[in-house]
């Protein structure tokens, strides 16, 4: 399996920013070091175009250019900073490349994506641009794909990816996260399953199989992207979920295997995770590639 990485960037971050950046050069050294059938190859940065087709031209060139507001700024919560907006272009080009891997080979990853906050008009929550969306507009542009299904599982709501897609047949936005966690207002999926603070592994995993089960019923896409974050994990700091690490795991192979057995190629993005040990948070997402490599 292809899996692609756009952590070449040294980012001058503070240390509180830092920390949320920090998953995604580990992650890249162990399934370097550790899953020898992946493959890792650098991301294509997407292109101006690329962004426009799913962001307000006028944002996209704020960010680029970096003159972004400051309130803008602090809805995204990452300094507005060149090396930024260079790494993002990489990230979100991530995507779209293990989407187009996907088509290929069945499967496939993006170690790191699912911005799934970014709006067409706006930045929010870490997210500048979001991958899904972006993706899923250039894939259809290309000619490779007319239907796509976005499966967010992230513990925040894909608000972005909703707001992106809002009113389009062709794509459909699934949503499975925290009733109660950010953001605060949520959009509209096209299916959303709010779920209780605190709930456990055999609810969590009931609730993402039904909620796949009912999508695929009715909508039948020509690639999947998967938003796996990791943050519904119980020792999570933001999660607020009790999913134990067998129960990520556990849901993962679910939806990679619902996948591979209806012959559904699936593009595989990291999504969240941000428990208080970075390797906690690595362990999970490795996991989380392990699976789309052995199933897809």
């Amino acid at each position: 399996m292809r899996a692609f990485t756009s952590d070449t960037f040294v980012l001058p971050l503070p240390p509180k920013h830092a920390f949320p950046m920090a998953k995604y050069r580990r992650l890249r050294e162990r399934v370097d070091a550790e899953l020898l059938d992946v493959d890792l190859e650098p991301a294509r940065p997407v292109t101006r175009a690329q962004l426009g087709a799913a962001h307000d031209q006028d944002y996209v060139e704020r960010v680029l250019t970096g003159t972004l507001s400051d309130k803008e700024v602090r809805a995204i919560g990452f300094p507005q900073i060149p090396e930024l907006a260079w790494r993002e272009r990489h990230s979100t080009g991530g995507t779209l490349c293990a989407a187009r891997a996907a088509l290929e080979d069945g499967a496939s990853a993006n170690l790191a994506g699912g911005t799934h906050h970014a709006q067409p008009d706006r930045g929010q929550g870490y997210c500048l641009f979001n991958d899904a969306a972006i993706a899923i507009r250039a894939l259809q542009a290309e000619g490779r794909i007319r239907r796509a299904l976005v499966v967010d599982l992230d513990v925040h709501q894909g608000n972005g990816t909703a707001l992106c897609l809002a009113g389009d047949p062709t794509a459909f936005t699934l949503s499975v996260h925290g009733a109660r966690n950010f953001p605060f207002e949520k959009a509209t999926s096209d299916l959303d399953v709010p779920l209780p603070d605190g709930t456990t592994d055999g609810d969590y995993l009931q609730a993402v199989e039904e909620a796949l089960e009912a999508v695929l019923e009715r909508f039948v896409p020509d690639v999947v992207i998967y938003n796996a974050g990791v943050d519904v994990y119980a020792g999570d700091r933001l999660g607020r979920l009790a999913v134990s690490a067998e129960g990520v795991n556990a849901r993962d192979a679910l939806v990679v295997d619902t996948c591979r057995s209806r012959g559904l190629p699936i593009a595989v993005t990291m999504g969240g995770g941000y428990a208080p040990e970075v390797e906690h948070i690595v362990g999970l997402h490795l996991h989380t590639i392990a699976t789309a490599a052995r199933l897809g």
